[in-house]
């Protein structure tokens, strides 16, 4: 998995490979990986963070089915690949009215309701740290997006292939540092984790079930495997075969969930940063901050906590990157299936719409209150959710019959080539007509 990361090139119609995980990451590692998990374990207690490490391992196989069948049926539209579970939905199942409700459900939830919970964040987290208002932060924000977002597609990635390594890695250096300056608490903090998700710490006892919710909804809105966003970036990348991004793709559900949410429990659980409320959701079962609801700042308090004066800026950099990649990727994923709808009658007015209704609901989550944010963005992961999941279980067979076919290519000695005739896979017209005639007749 990680050497397809860095192996294919970028070409005038697609991304490369690396940066089609940028541009995943960008959507994946977000507010959920800070203020999610400080929710979870604020109403699950430490053994949600074991639940979110469950949806992890089980979400990189729906990651890699739906960005395989991504790039199977993916098309080129006006000079760029496009594709997602419209296109997989359309072209694999053939229900085109299927097709068209996901894409409803997807400009609704990404172009409306999801970026509105990304940008609160980071208006809140920028009150606090630094004290500026949350109308200044939206207005700002809303600015920087409309010069990225009015450049185009390869604008976005550009900006994704360079924010996202660094914010990552920047915020996982810090984390390894707050560990290893408390690494005797460090299996103390593990064996917390696992007992408390099955019950075996008697002060989260009565919250197991909670527990198993909550790890499991935020671990899914963390790193958004089987929500259908992913396939968008997916597809852009420029490989030879579909398995390849789809592998790369269950990586990057790994590097979301396994690294950077562990990052960010680990440093309130060692710490003791962090409080736990009871069934109710009304009193508190730990109440190590005072009675702070959850959110970023649980994790400003741990970073704080061992870096005076450190921690809150930080946190609110870290959030700041996290949360602006994010609201790009969901630009790019709502775009992309304008395109879908564009493909038969260019309708260039239906783009600028989502522009400006697009930037108008980050302002409006900037001045809102987070719960009223989160709320929303629930609701966008639910829709979209249901409509791809019911697809991808219906269509797992071509993802799979692609990567046996990987697999065998790879036994044999061969960088694999796609070639979906012989494998009995039907409508994957940019590999039977386009990719066919320009790379396999350059292979053989």
């Amino acid at each position: 998995m990680v050497k397809l990361t860095f192996k294919g090139e970028k070409s005038e119609a697609g991304v490369s490979s690396f940066q089609a995980l940028a541009l995943s990451l960008s959507g994946r590692v977000g507010t959920g990986n800070i203020a999610g998990v400080a929710t979870a374990v604020a109403f699950g207690g430490p053994g949600a963070v074991f639940w979110m490490w469950a949806v992890a391992f089980l979400g990189a196989g729906s990651a890699y089915v739906e960005s395989t069948l991504a790039q199977i049926y993916k098309t080129k539209h006006q000079g760029q690949f496009r594709g997602g579970p419209a296109y997989y939905i359309e072209k694999g199942l053939g229900v085109k009215w299927y097709a068209l409700v996901f894409v409803a459900a997807t400009i609704l939830a990404t172009g409306l309701l999801l970026p509105g919970v990304q940008a609160n964040s980071i208006a809140v987290s920028l009150e606090t740290a630094f004290g500026i208002n949350t109308t200044l932060s939206g207005a700002l924000l809303v600015v920087v997006l409309a010069l990225i977002i009015f450049g185009g597609v390869k604008r976005i990635v550009n900006v994704a292939q360079v924010v996202v390594p660094f914010m990552a890695v920047g915020y996982i250096l810090v984390a390894c540092v707050i560990v290893a300056m408390n690494i005797e608490k460090l299996p103390e903090a593990f064996m917390l984790i696992i007992r408390s998700a099955f019950a075996l710490e008697a002060a989260f006892g009565g919250i197991i079930g909670l527990a198993i919710s909550w790890g499991v909804k935020r671990g899914i809105y963390s790193n958004e495997a089987g929500q259908g966003t992913g396939p968008h970036a997916a597809a852009a990348a420029e490989v030879s075969h579909p398995a390849k991004q789809g592998l790369v793709q269950a990586f990057s559900v790994y590097i979301d969930t396994l690294f950077v949410c562990s990052a960010t429990a680990f440093m309130m659980i060692i710490t003791g940063m962090y409080n736990v409320f009871d069934a109710s959701g009304k009193n508190f079962i730990v109440n190590k901050l005072n009675g702070a609801q959850p959110g970023p700042g649980y994790t400003q308090a741990a970073v704080e906590s061992v870096f005076p004066g450190f921690g809150n800026g930080f946190v609110a950099i870290s959030l700041l990157f996290f949360a602006f990649t994010t609201i790009m990727a969901y630009y790019y994923i709502a775009e992309t299936n304008i395109a879908y709808l564009n493909r038969d009658k260019d309708r260039p007015w239906l783009s600028m719409v989502l522009k400006f209704v697009f930037l108008g609901a980050v302002f409006y989550g900037c001045i809102k209150t987070a719960a009223t944010a989160w709320a929303l963005g629930d609701i966008g992961v639910g829709i979209m959710a249901w409509v791809n999941i019911i697809a991808i279980l219906l269509l797992q067979k071509p993802a799979l019959v692609a990567l046996k076919d990987y697999e065998k290519q790879k036994k044999e000695g061969k960088d694999p080539v796609f070639d979906p005739g012989p494998l009995g896979i039907k409508n994957a017209d940019f590999w039977e007509h386009e990719y066919g005639k320009d790379k396999k007749e350059e292979v053989s």
